[in-house]
């Protein structure tokens, strides 16, 4: 009988011990749990590590990498200014040399009864425009090489502000891309301008000269409204309302220009000269005032227009 109870009891506590849950883990709900962990802690450290590259300055709302910051140099400051003091001084200086030389009327005569009509080149005065101003020798040689320093230093221009915002505002790509083409076809266009003279190869010079101040135009409102849309500086409430205004007053004189250019009394022709020489005032006024950006360029920025951006990279290798 005591046998027979104590088996019982071993039974009973066999029974019991089975009905418990197994204290045994699951190896493969383990596993599962585990690689669902990683991945939420990798995808957390990946956001992490963005947001640590690419923490927004507080201050000025659109900083990037504070190592980045420490490589922007003021010294670019004087790309802007070079390309505005070349145009001013090297334009008025071929001016100055061709009134000298009697090649050109004066900007403040009005009246003139001097000026060359027709096929007359000599006893006369061109119409003071500054393509005329460079047609004759000895200016037309500095009127070239203005030309080509001005138009070369433009097309750097370009890039380099293209470059600034994809830096900083890559949403604004596609408008900052489509300043970039007019941008170049400026400086392609016063280059040709500038290589051709007036005085033997006219259809090119002033095909070149139309481009170039067309494309202008179209440059100047899109870098305007890049300004409105792209905080580059944090002085964007200044120099907005500057650049609207540059941009309509660069607007309406190229339309009058246009206009009076084509037109036979010397009164309005002269008038179209003065236009001129507003539009060039007025560009160089306009690029002299991205002196601010340039403050807060970096040669790296160039980078972005040589190489993809890394965080690019795996989502265009998931696309192919």
């Amino acid at each position: 009988m005591a046998s027979e109870s104590s088996i019982n009891i071993c039974e009973h506590e066999l029974l019991s011990q089975s009905q418990k849950p197994s204290s045994v883990p699951d190896t493969h709900a383990f596993t599962q749990q585990m690689g669902t962990t990683a991945v939420t802690l990798f995808t957390f450290a990946q956001a992490v590590q963005k947001w640590l590259r690419y923490a927004p300055d507080r201050a000025g709302g659109t900083g990037r990498q504070r190592q980045r910051t420490m490589n922007y140099m003021v010294l670019w400051i004087i790309f802007p200014i070079s390309l505005s003091l070349v145009s001013f001084i090297g334009t008025w200086t071929v001016y100055g040399l061709a009134f000298t030389n009697n090649h050109v009327c004066s900007l403040t005569d009005w009246g003139s009864d001097n000026y060359c009509k027709g096929n007359q080149s000599t006893g006369c005065c061109l119409v003071p425009t500054i393509s005329s101003s460079g047609t004759s020798a000895p200016e037309n040689s500095l009127f070239t090489a203005t030309i080509n320093a001005g138009s070369f230093l433009f097309l750097l221009f370009s890039i380099f502000h293209h470059a600034h915002v994809m830096e900083r505002h890559t949403c604004h790509s596609m408008l900052s891309r489509f300043a970039l083409v007019f941008g170049v076809v400026a400086a392609l266009g016063a280059f040709t301008a500038g290589n051709c003279n007036p005085g033997y190869l006219a259809l090119l010079h002033y095909l070149g000269a139309a481009i170039s101040f067309m494309c202008i135009c179209f440059y100047t409102v899109l870098l305007t409204a890049l300004t409105g849309k792209c905080s580059l500086t944090g002085y964007e409430k200044i120099l907005y309302p500057l650049r609207i205004a540059s941009t309509v007053v660069q607007t309406i004189v190229t339309i009058c220009y246009t206009v009076l250019f084509a037109q036979d009394e010397y009164f309005y022709v002269h008038l179209s000269a003065i236009f001129e020489w507003m539009l060039s005032i007025n560009l160089e006024l306009f690029e002299l005032s991205f002196a601010v950006e340039f403050c807060f360029f970096s040669s790296f920025m160039l980078s972005n227009l040589l190489s993809k951006r890394e965080e690019e990279k795996p989502l265009m290798m998931t696309m192919s």
